[in-house]
């Protein structure tokens, strides 16, 4: 019998694309025979642009905070997810963010107590559960968001010590690590963690955490009032023109993810793996023009002694003109102006993050050997606006 892939937050970046890799037969159609995909939000399968399949079900509304606790979590995936007894790979996204450092702390690592500990007791089949550093938390796990005080000379590799006191009690995402290696201990499925950048890719809701939809919106956007060939200006500074990161594209974190599970003789034990698209990292000198011409446009340098415009000033500016472009190409709606319309998150990875950060990905393509796959800027950005096309998010 074939595995069953379990997968919590799967209308998120990651999450959705572990979903369409595995109906695409990664790494070969007959290895999964059943892709659970639980999200929170309903997603219609018609939004959701995955493949059809018979091996698919996908459970919406699942909260994993629900009052009644432990048993009603239980309870209602019992009831819900068929064929629930024979999971055997967990793929874990979910994710709910707080002003209150401590409250997402508390409410993260709930979620994935429960969840782990609903598995555990509904399958006997377990065999391994991919844990992910998400939602949009890049590289905290490095420090990164300690901007200024950023502690680490990259590359950065998954043996380094973890970031000084107050800020490491603060990062839910190391409670999560050693939740998960507690509730492992001792049982007979293992476990693994990687470790993104900011992940680029393609969500079919509208996700705060989402880098490229905002860009493709703001794009769009910019095309349709400035004109083909247009010049944009990059929106972060000099500084940030040209230091090294390294992009995380969704299907490479999917693909690697997968391959992780169902390889635990050489991912287990609670490994952690720093996920990219390719060894050699790249600046936004090399990214930004390539981003821009999927949209007929010509990125450009900051302005000396400033940025361009940011993304989301500009949308708000020219709201009226982005429902006009909905109605006149068909688009779906609620993607702008509204309280999951990002504002900080392309300053934040354009501007604020002005050092260098670039991974040690040896780890990642050593454990991959032979099946490593490698990407470019235009193979990440470029796959992910197609999809936001296909969707009628932009047109």
């Amino acid at each position: 019998m074939g595995n069953h892939a379990l997968i919590f937050g799967a209308s998120g970046i990651s999450g959705w694309a572990v979903t369409n890799a595995l109906l695409e037969g990664c790494p070969s159609p007959e290895l999964f025979t059943k892709v659970s995909a639980l999200t929170n939000r309903p997603l219609p399968t018609e939004v959701a642009q995955w493949p059809s399949s018979d091996k698919l079900q996908v459970v919406s509304g699942v909260d994993l905070l629900q009052q009644g606790g432990q048993i009603a979590l239980e309870n209602e995936l019992r009831s819900r997810v068929t064929g629930i007894e024979s999971v055997t790979h967990v793929y874990f996204f979910a994710y709910l963010k707080s002003a209150d450092p401590d409250e997402v702390v508390r409410i993260n690592v709930e979620m994935l107590k429960r969840a782990v500990g609903a598995v555990e007791n509904l399958s006997k089949t377990l065999k391994f559960f991919v844990l992910t550093d998400h939602g949009g938390q890049s590289l905290q796990v490095y420090g990164i968001h300690m901007l200024n005080n950023f502690p680490i000379v990259p590359p950065l590799h998954e043996n380094m010590p973890r970031i000084p006191e107050p800020y490491a009690s603060q990062l839910f995402y190391y409670h999560n690590i050693d939740q998960l290696a507690q509730m492992c201990e001792g049982k007979n499925w293992t476990w693994c963690e990687l470790r993104p950048d900011v992940i680029i890719g393609f969500v079919p809701n509208n996700n705060f955490s989402c880098l490229a939809q905002v860009l493709a919106l703001y794009l769009s956007l910019y095309r349709a009032i400035e004109g083909a060939g247009a010049e944009v200006p990059f929106p972060g500074t000099a500084q940030s023109w040209t230091i090294l990161s390294s992009d995380s594209g969704q299907d490479i974190i999917a693909k690697f993810a997968i391959f992780a599970s169902l390889h635990p003789e050489k991912c287990g034990g609670g490994q952690a793996f720093n996920i990219a698209d390719n060894h050699e990292p790249s600046s936004w000198s090399q990214r930004w023009p390539v981003i821009c011409e999927y949209f007929g446009l010509k990125g450009v340098a900051p302005p000396p002694g400033a940025s361009g415009p940011q993304p989301n000033d500009y949308i708000q500016a020219h709201l009226a003109h982005w429902k006009e472009l909905e109605k006149e190409h068909g688009l779906q709606t609620g993607r702008v102006g509204n309280d999951r319309s990002s504002d900080i998150l392309p300053y934040a990875v354009m501007t604020l993050f002005n050092f260098d950060r670039q991974m040690d990905l040896s780890k990642e393509l050593n454990a991959w050997g032979a099946h490593a796959i490698e990407t470019d800027p235009k193979g990440t950005w470029w796959t992910a606006f197609d999809r936001f096309r296909r969707a009628k998010i932009i047109p």
